[in-house]
């Protein structure tokens, strides 16, 4: 082969690696999105369902199944303890009484007979003694009479004011039946089920964001107040109880959301979870890929405070691209810009149950709601709350895939 033919092949080659070169790094760019880590209030929250109660409160329920026969119109008014609030038919149980009564009397009598005579002889002693312990016997009867009587009576149990009234008169109520409920109306709390796995992060003292039905605009507080030691083996749930401040809207009765805060900073840099692949985010530097090793702190469902060399401002891919090599050329596609992570927030806090179309009562779950995180402008709460009730949303759909795989096992 002469040299002039192996000079030509090489040139042909060089120009071959050449055309590739340029290609690859010019025509073949890797298009990827980004988005821009933000400054941001960011806090973590347990979520759970619950209901107002008075933090002191009580029944009033029947002892005997009878008749009604007066119930007072007391709802909202004061009472003192021992009360009557109503009673139930008596009529055979007086009468009981009254030959008691009665047959004491005559007893009382016999006694005093045999008292003038228990010194003649020990025939009379006797007969005295053997009196004696009769007339006793029918005031034990008689008292134990007038205290089956003073049951049939409804009393209220303490100082309060009647929160409710069921029933009427004429009506048949048993020990089942609540007739009264009876309590101070202040201070209030709910009364939160907690799922048994979130437990160990909830601690006496942690403010809590609450949602009502009844009030969908407002950010209700409150704050943990007793946590119960035992919990329901059945439903895997501990009861968390929390104090409601005096000025609080929400009724006796009514249903909340609760989300409590047990992780919280003011200022942390987030970014969308989908830009954090494993323990590193992505930059674009020069045209090219730059992996910036990062720690995860606080987590959301679709933010997460990033810890390491992540500084306000800087663009990263979102989703990241693990797929892609460090130094690898890339371009960004600025017509799928993704809005940063405080924009992703929304406005108002959708309906949990009407934007996954569950039905009005579902089952009584609780699941951890990831991460709150507000926009730099808005109070925190108020912005705590709506993303925690959005976050919500993600929970459910990600405890029913749970559920589904369980039931696919079995």
């Amino acid at each position: 082969m002469s040299i002039f033919r192996i000079l030509g092949i090489a040139v042909l080659a060089a120009a071959a690696g050449g055309g590739y070169y340029g290609y690859t790094n010019y025509y073949n760019l890797q298009t990827v999105t980004t988005t821009i880590a933000t400054i941001a209030p960011v806090s973590e929250a347990i979520y759970g369902t619950g209901t107002v109660e008075p933090a002191r409160w009580a029944k009033v329920v029947p002892l005997q199944r009878r008749r009604l026969i007066d119930l007072c119109i007391c709802e909202g008014k004061t009472v003192k303890a021992g009360q009557v609030l109503g009673r139930q038919d008596d009529a055979e149980e007086r009468n009981a009484l009254n030959e008691l009564q009665i047959s004491g009397q005559q007893a009382d009598r016999d006694l005093d007979r045999a008292t003038k005579d228990r010194t003649k002889d020990d025939a009379t002693q006797k007969e005295y003694e053997q009196r004696w312990t009769r007339v006793q016997e029918y005031k034990s009867r008689v008292a134990a009479q007038q205290t089956r009587i003073d049951q049939l009576v409804l009393r209220a149990p303490l100082d309060g004011m009647v929160l409710r009234r069921d029933g009427e008169v004429g009506e048949i109520a048993g020990p089942t039946d609540v007739l009264f409920w009876v309590g101070p109306p202040l201070p209030m709390q709910v009364v939160a089920e907690v799922n048994e796995e979130e437990i160990s992060r909830i601690a006496v003292g942690q403010k809590a964001l609450l949602r009502s039905e009844a009030f969908p605009a407002q950010a209700l507080r409150a704050s943990v107040s007793q946590i119960t030691p035992k919990g329901d083996p059945t439903r895997k749930t501990f009861r968390v109880y929390l104090l409601l401040p005096n000025d609080t809207p929400l009724r006796i009765g009514m249903s909340v959301e609760a989300n409590i805060i047990f992780r919280e900073k003011a200022s942390a840099t987030i970014v969308p979870a989908e830009s954090v692949s494993g323990d590193f985010v992505q930059t674009v530097n020069n045209g090219r890929l730059e992996r910036v090793p990062v720690r995860v702190g606080i987590r959301g469902s679709r933010n997460v405070e990033v810890i390491g060399d992540i500084s306000h401002g800087m663009a990263v891919l979102s989703p990241a691209r693990p797929d892609l090599a460090n130094g690898t050329r890339v371009r960004i596609d600025t017509s799928k810009q993704v809005a940063s992570p405080h924009e992703t927030e929304p406005a108002a806090a959708p309906d949990p149950v009407q934007s996954n179309q569950i039905p009005s009562s579902p089952p009584q779950v609780t699941m951890t709601v990831p991460a709150l995180v507000a926009p730099p402008s808005a109070n925190p709460d108020d912005a705590g709350l709506s993303s925690a009730i959005s976050a919500h949303i993600d929970s459910v759909v990600n405890d029913a895939r749970r559920n589904v795989g369980k039931f696919a096992n079995r």
